[in-house]
């Protein structure tokens, strides 16, 4: 009998050793001011602290201006910097660069040919503007990502209503390491197409998600689009159903394949649910997954982790405390659910971004009418690791 238990104990235990828990919130801490501030961006910084960018009418007198705030490791504020003009300034997305400084990019009204222009501005490591450039027609562009290249220069998605085949359409620019444009690619059709993600491929490429109103089988469906170093289109490839789904979040995996995040009404058990779609390196579907409740839940963000599964990061209307919440989802590498965990108050909390951090942990970044100053703040979330 004794050996028959010892025997149950080794096929039990490894099974004991790898199970996980949802990890603790180890801290929170919200920036701002007596108005708005959305934060859409977060990132560790090289010192172990983390960068939000998003942007505010707090601190622009009366306009709305970049904002870019550094703090420690513990989350207390160790500086920040806001851009812009007169008029109107809306930040989407902020990498850091490989000198330790960093590029931000939105789209700004108070610059540029048109009514709304992609707005660039690269900072330095304490957060002091060196350059900005716009691009952009006489009608209205929109950049929502940007990522520093491998050759120095930088790569930003959005859509454009200047250039291009229909209403709205992808636009990809490629800028040197001063900001200056070496060229520019659109791709859609008669419709409205989206680009919500961009990031550089192992090949030198470039692979672009977000939405289409002029491919797929539904009124909105996700879209990837694959191009050459020169961003000459690849392949592309829609996924959705009847109803309205899009695509805010993608990133290349370890083995060359992509993942996918966003939301869908097309699937899952709610008005809107949380989408997470594999592909190979080809584009084609390996799997997909739907986390939601019966409200509306939508992911904002995607990273694969160090042991192969997924993060996604978005607003939950299904779950937690307020009519909406961060709501954070845990998957192993086959996009099964691990854990899930929501933050928020009795108001409207939104996460936008979600990173895992050096120790193994997450940090979360978004914005919240739950806590803080005024009717919206940045609001920073930093969780431990997972529990055996």
């Amino acid at each position: 009998m004794r050996c028959y238990l010892m025997f149950l104990l080794v096929l039990i235990l490894p099974v004991l050793t790898f199970a996980q828990s949802p990890p603790d919130s180890l801290w929170s801490r919200t920036y701002g001011g007596s108005v708005f501030d959305y934060c859409h961006s977060v990132q560790q910084t090289a010192d172990g602290g983390y960068f939000l960018g998003g942007y505010t009418e707090s601190f622009r007198r009366g306009a709305v201006g970049f904002w870019l705030v550094k703090t420690d490791t513990s989350g207390t504020e160790e500086w920040s910097r806001t851009f812009g003009g007169s008029s109107y300034n809306r930040c989407y997305s902020v990498q850091l660069t490989t000198d330790g400084g960093y590029i931000l990019t939105g789209k700004t009204s108070s610059f540029g040919a048109g009514r709304y222009d992609f707005w660039l501005v690269r900072a330095d490591a304490n957060g002091d503007s060196l350059w900005s450039r716009t691009f952009g027609g006489t009608s209205d562009e929109e950049c929502y990502s940007v990522q520093q290249t491998t050759d120095g220069g930088h790569i930003l998605g959005g859509w454009t209503e200047s250039y291009g085949a229909g209403g709205k359409d992808f636009w990809l620019v490629k800028t040197d390491a001063n900001g200056d444009s070496l060229w520019s690619r659109t791709f859609g059709g008669s419709n409205y197409d989206g680009c919500q993600s961009v990031q550089q491929t192992t090949d030198g490429g470039y692979i672009l998600g977000g939405y289409t109103d002029s491919y797929g089988a539904g009124s909105w469906d996700f879209w990837l689009v694959k191009t050459d170093v020169s961003g000459i289109e690849e392949w592309s490839r829609t996924f959705g159903g009847s109803s309205g789904d899009g695509c805010m979040s993608v990133q290349q995996t370890t083995d060359g394949g992509y993942i996918l995040g966003g939301l869908t009404q097309s699937y899952g058990v709610g008005s809107n649910d949380f989408w997470l779609v594999r592909a190979d390196a080809n584009g084609d579907t390996l799997w997909t997954r739907t986390f939601g409740g019966s409200g509306m839940d939508g992911c904002n963000s995607v990273q694969q982790t160090t042991d192969g599964g997924y993060i996604l990061g978005g607003l939950t209307q299904s779950y937690g405390a307020g009519s909406s919440d961060f709501w954070l989802v845990k998957t192993d590498a086959s996009g099964t659910e691990e854990w899930s965990r929501t933050f928020g108050g009795s108001g409207e909390d939104e996460c936008y971004s979600v990173q895992q951090t050096s120790g193994g942990g997450y940090i979360l970044g978004g914005h919240t009418r739950s806590f803080g100053a005024g009717g919206w703040d940045f609001w920073l979330v930093k969780m431990g690791p997972e529990r055996p």
